[in-house]
């Protein structure tokens, strides 16, 4: 049993396993598809289950029981061997390096959303039928090919520092220097840091916002806009009066979900940061303290604060999608 739970550093060994995990997928499905086509005229009911019912098992045992260890260990001491109550989370709303956390947090919430939502709209109205707009398209959304690590370690080296007299490897810096400025290190200064590390992301989901309010954009029936035009609207006018209105579910969702990206943005504060200089957030911190604190109940603390944070935003998000629904 220990062979098949631990793979250990030899790869014949994960390789053997990897088999192993993908016969067993084989066979659970060979026989669920067996059980089920040896029924006559097997009801509705009886066919989801035999599809859903292993997908639900996993689902439960992969998330179900660890969110129910994890709020268990959120009442527990560091070592969990003692039952605290609410201790580690009244340490996460009383404590000044935790309120920067949430503060934090809150500031990427607030700001990310929002910026990278505007600049995709702004973007997808100017490049509208304009000669280039395959292309200006395909620049914006580029960034969205790159993983959050890959996007980090760019923008780490864009703001990157060397003392001033030596040669700049940092892009921006080296800005700095040609119109005769001195070198700044822009990742140790808050809050200008936290506002840098979310360029990162704004700078991914731009692309995201851009392809989704385009595509709302270009589904405007064309007899509004042509009465509108009757009436004498144009320019902004016909953007604050026809477009936003018409583009409002989908301006929502796009609000939502990158707001629920920003909520889990661990990758870019812990690849250029690591949290320190006051930018951590909650998803880093959650891991500080479990991994590296070795502190697991204030960790689970901070990892149901971050779901229950989620949760609104989610709740939220579906009732936008379904009326966007009712309204096509």
């Amino acid at each position: 049993m220990d062979w098949l739970l631990h793979a250990g550093d030899d790869p014949v060994h994960k390789i053997l396993l990897m088999l192993i995990a993908i016969a067993l997928f084989v066979v659970v499905m060979a026989l669920i598809l067996f059980v089920v086509d040896r029924r006559r005229n097997p009801s509705k009911w009886f066919v989801a289950a035999g599809f859903v019912g292993p997908a639900l098992v996993l689902l439960a045992v992969g998330l179900l029981y660890p969110a129910g260890g994890t709020i268990v260990n959120s009442f527990q001491n560091k070592t969990g061997s003692e039952f605290v109550g609410f201790d580690n989370y009244a340490r996460a709303f009383t404590e000044p390096a935790f309120l920067l956390v949430l503060g934090n947090t809150a500031l990427w919430v607030l700001v990310a959303p929002f910026v990278a939502t505007f600049i995709g709209l702004v973007y997808a109205v100017v490049v509208d039928h304009s000669r280039f707009e395959k292309f200006a398209k395909a620049l914006v959304f580029l960034p969205m090919a790159i993983s959050m690590v890959g996007a980090s370690i760019i923008w780490k080296f864009v703001y990157e520092y060397r003392p001033e007299g030596v040669d700049q490897t940092g892009l921006l810096n080296q800005l700095l220097v040609w119109v005769g400025g001195t070198p700044t290190q822009f990742l140790l200064e808050r809050p200008g840091n936290t506002l840098l590390l979310m360029v990162v992301l704004i700078w991914i989901q731009t692309g995201f916002s851009m392809t989704l309010l385009s595509a709302s954009i270009r589904a405007i029936p064309t007899d509004i806009v042509e009465a509108a035009r009757l009436d004498g609207l144009s320019g902004l006018g016909m953007f604050w009066r026809i477009t936003i209105p018409s583009i409002r579910p989908a301006l929502v969702v796009v609000l939502t979900t990158i707001a629920m990206t920003t909520l889990k943005a661990f990758d870019i504060v812990r690849t250029m940061t690591a949290g320190r200089y006051g930018t951590s957030v909650v998803a880093n911190e959650f891991y500080e303290q479990s991994f590296r604190q070795l502190n697991p109940g204030m960790g689970a603390a901070l990892a149901v604060l971050l779901f229950v944070i989620v949760i609104p935003v989610i709740i939220y998000n579906v009732r936008q999608m379904r009326l966007a629904e009712e309204v096509r």
